[in-house]
């Protein structure tokens, strides 16, 4: 198993010897193990090398005690996971620069299709391991292959500072659970946004490829999608995610804003999810079903969210918790 590092299943076996004596001398060793002299030597000098062997004193044949593993070796599994994230990155350039190669000779290599839920499910893993600048997503109601909390991913490209752009359509808000984790993907840094009806579902990743699902639901047939790589359809396609960015409601963290409001009212964390969802353009009776309220509640806290803005009329209310900073 430590050969990845660079030390071999004898010299393992060796290191452990002298942990287990403690202090041994060469012929020790070469008895313990029973093999040659020359050998155990040969061994030695290795670990020495490696930093994991010293004399105990200065003599040509003082005893030799073992040092701790986890510095030597620990910078040894280092350098090799980053050997490892290097080669990922390499293969990942080779890929599209085949890729691109095929496309400018072959137009069929422009669009890849895959087939089946599971086939899909990892190719959108995959992609999102392998990002490193920006996801794109165009979120609709009923997933054909993850559904939010299935995806970890996101969190971990989060955690390597990569970007997240959502696109929500509303119904999705609606699904027991949605809003949920969606609060969780923004309170790691994810941007989202809400819009009554998307076109497509989309995934766009690094701006260099897309995936696009052919089949609009999962009644629809067997889940495929159309893998997409640099084009002027990939184009068209960042343009499209681009245009329904602009007039998409965002949607903010549940927990209050940071700073204090000008007038002095600072919304709580219920009136802050209450607002989001108002604003979002989602009906009362389906607000009082993600709060577990009554409509009348939901009803009775808007109202007195619109004495506190000083405004009598709903839209008044959204433009005043936009301009005050409550969501």
């Amino acid at each position: 198993m430590l050969d990845v590092i660079g030390l071999t299943p004898g010299e393992a076996e060796l290191y452990r010897s002298l942990v287990q004596l403690t202090t041994a001398r060469v012929e020790e060793l070469v008895e313990r193990l029973r093999r040659p002299r020359a050998e155990v030597v040969a061994q030695l000098d290795a670990l020495r090398g490696k930093g994991l062997v010293l004399p105990t004193g200065p003599e040509p044949d003082a005893p030799l005690r073992p040092l701790a593993p986890d510095v030597p070796l620990g910078e040894a599994l280092l350098r090799r996971q980053e050997a490892l994230e290097a080669a990922r990155s390499a293969v990942t350039q080779l890929t599209e620069e085949y890729r691109a190669g095929m496309r400018r000779r072959d137009a069929a290599h422009l669009v890849e299709v895959i087939t089946g839920a599971p086939v899909l499910r990892e190719r959108l893993r995959d992609l999102q391991n392998a990002a490193r600048v920006e996801v794109l997503w165009f979120c609709r109601a009923n997933p054909l292959a993850m559904a939010g909390p299935e995806n970890v991913e996101e969190f971990d490209a989060l955690a390597r500072g990569v970007r997240y752009r959502a696109i929500y359509e509303r119904e999705m808000l609606l699904e027991p659970g949605a809003l949920e984790d969606i609060e969780q993907g923004v309170r790691a840094g994810e941007q989202a946004r809400v819009l009554d009806r998307l076109p497509v579902r989309l995934t766009i990743v690094d701006g260099r490829i897309a995936v696009c699902p052919l089949v609009p639901d999962r009644d629809s047939g067997e889940a495929s999608a159309a893998v997409i790589g640099r084009s002027q359809l990939l184009d068209a396609l960042l343009a499209l995610f681009e245009s329904y960015w602009r007039i998409a409601t965002p949607l903010r963290s549940t927990a209050p804003p940071a700073e204090q409001a000008g007038d002095g009212y600072r919304p709580d964390a219920d009136e802050v999810r209450l607002l989001s969802l108002f604003v979002a353009g989602v009906p009362d009776k389906s607000i009082a079903s993600q709060l577990g309220v009554s409509r009348r509640t939901v009803q009775r806290r808007l109202a007195d969210l619109m004495t506190v803005a000083g405004v009598d009329t709903r839209p008044g209310l959204a433009f005043q918790a936009a301009r005050r900073g409550w969501i």
